[in-house]
C-alpha cells in the first residue's frame, strides 16, 4: 500500500496534462497518468516520485479507458487520492448548419467521455470514503457562445453532470468539482483559433477582459486547490478559468 499521495490523470500528453503532472508531483504526489511520454515519465521520476504510465486510454469515451485507468491506479498503489480528466469535441458552425451525426460526436467528446471517467473513478474513493476529482470542461459551457453551441451545450452538460454527482455523494467525502478553461496558450488553441497568426492573437486577446491568454502552468497551480488534499470543504462547483471572460 502506498504512503504518499496518489493522482489520476487521465491525458499526460497533451493541453495541461504535463504541467498538472509536474505540479503534483512537485507536491509529492505518485501518479498514475494516461498515455505520458517516455521523457515526462523520465522528468517525474527524477522528482521523486512513482510513475505508473497507462497507454491507449486517451479517449474516455471509448468503453474500458477510463477503468483501465483506475485498476492500475489500484493494482500499483491500492487507492486513488486525486484524479482529473479532460475531453473535448468542438463543433463549430451556425446551429441550422449542425446535423444529428454533430450533436452525437459532441456529445460524446464532451458528455459521455466525462461520464465514464467519473463512472471509473468514484467507486473505489466512495469505497475509502475520501478524494478528490476535478473535470476540466470549458468555459463555454457556462455561456452562449457564437459559431459552438453544441459544443456549448455539451459542456454545459458535463458541468451540471458534475454538480448532480457532487451533491449526490457529498456525504461520503469525496469532492467533485468542474473547471471550465478557454484562451488558453497552447498549441491545438492556436490551430483551432488561428492565433498562430500574431494579428488574429491580438484580436482573440483583446475579447478576453484580462487582454492575455492563460498558461497551462499557471492552471495546473491554480487546479491544485482542488486537488492536493489541502482543501477539503468545496465540492459541486464550476470555476472558469478565461481571463475573466466567463
Amino acid at each position: 500500500m502506498a504512503s504518499a499521495r496518489i493522482a489520476l490523470l487521465s491525458n499526460a500528453s497533451s493541453y495541461v496534462g504535463p504541467a498538472m503532472a509536474r505540479e503534483w508531483a512537485r507536491r509529492g504526489h505518485d501518479l498514475v497518468l494516461g498515455d505520458p511520454t517516455d521523457e515526462l515519465v523520465a522528468e517525474l521520476q527524477g522528482l521523486g516520485v512513482q510513475v505508473e504510465a497507462v497507454t491507449g486510454v486517451r479517449n474516455l469515451a471509448r468503453p474500458g479507458a477510463a477503468q483501465r485507468l483506475v485498476d492500475a491506479a489500484m493494482a500499483r498503489f491500492g487507492r486513488i487520492d486525486a484524479a482529473a480528466a479532460f475531453s473535448g469535441q468542438i463543433i463549430g458552425g451556425k446551429f441550422l448548419d449542425t446535423t444529428l451525426d454533430d450533436l452525437r460526436t459532441a456529445v460524446e467528446g464532451n458528455l459521455e467521455a466525462p461520464y465514464a471517467f467519473l463512472r471509473a473513478v468514484l467507486p473505489p474513493m466512495v469505497e475509502a470514503g475520501a478524494g478528490q476529482v476535478v473535470v476540466i470542461t470549458s468555459a463555454a459551457g457556462a455561456r452562449p457562445t457564437p459559431g459552438v453551441p453544441l459544443y456549448s451545450a455539451t459542456r454545459a452538460g458535463a458541468n451540471m453532470l458534475v454538480k448532480n454527482v457532487a451533491m449526490e455523494i457529498a456525504r461520503t467525502g469525496v469532492q467533485v468539482n468542474a473547471l471550465g478553461t478557454n484562451f488558453m496558450d497552447f498549441p491545438e488553441f492556436h490551430a483551432a483559433a488561428g492565433t498562430d497568426d500574431p494579428a488574429v492573437r491580438a484580436q482573440v486577446e483583446a475579447m478576453v477582459p484580462m487582454k492575455r491568454m492563460g498558461s497551462c502552468e499557471e492552471f495546473a497551480a491554480f487546479s491544485m486547490a482542488f486537488l492536493d488534499g489541502t482543501s477539503g470543504f468545496t465540492t459541486g462547483q464550476f470555476v472558469a478559468y478565461a481571463g475573466g471572460w466567463a
